[in-house]
């Protein structure tokens, strides 16, 4: 099912000068299907779940650090994607274990670093973060892997 991710303003990149503004996202399966405004992806994909976060929606985060102890390898994940972490380099994943929770989970592992941007047919990883800086929702590949309630 196409579910359409939708925020105050989106951002393809984090350092993009041009968001746009009641912006949203279209993600079919783990693709970007689409970008625009809400009211355009609304008329071209009618029936569509719609997803509307508060905040500003844009590509997810590459971890910067190691992952935080917690008391198993599930929880390490859990943290980061909080943080609206989508990816985590090859070096932080300390352990099989951890880095078999964080494949469950869905997060890219990366052997070099690469810059986050949303492109129509790329992989859906987003993140949306509140006025104060928090992470509202994660998305990585498509799925919904936090929310803040």
């Amino acid at each position: 099912m196409l579910t359409i991710h939708a925020a105050d303003e989106l951002r393809y990149a984090w350092d993009d000068p041009d968001p746009v503004t009641d912006g949203a996202v279209a993600v079919d399966g783990d693709r970007v299907a689409a970008t625009g405004s809400l009211a355009d992806l609304q008329e071209r994909f009618p029936g569509a779940r719609v997803r509307r976060w508060p905040g500003v929606l844009g590509p997810g985060l590459v971890l910067e650090g190691p992952l935080p102890d917690a008391p198993t390898p599930r929880e390490q994940v859990h943290s980061v994607l909080k943080r609206g972490v989508v990816a985590v380099p090859t070096e932080y994943l300390r352990t099989a274990e951890v880095r078999a929770a964080a494949e469950r989970n869905g997060l890219i592992v990366l052997s070099a670093a690469r810059p986050a941007a949303i492109v129509a047919g790329g992989r859906a990883d987003l993140a949306v973060f509140d006025e104060d800086g928090a992470c509202v929702a994660t998305v990585c590949a498509g799925r919904l892997v936090h929310r803040r309630r």
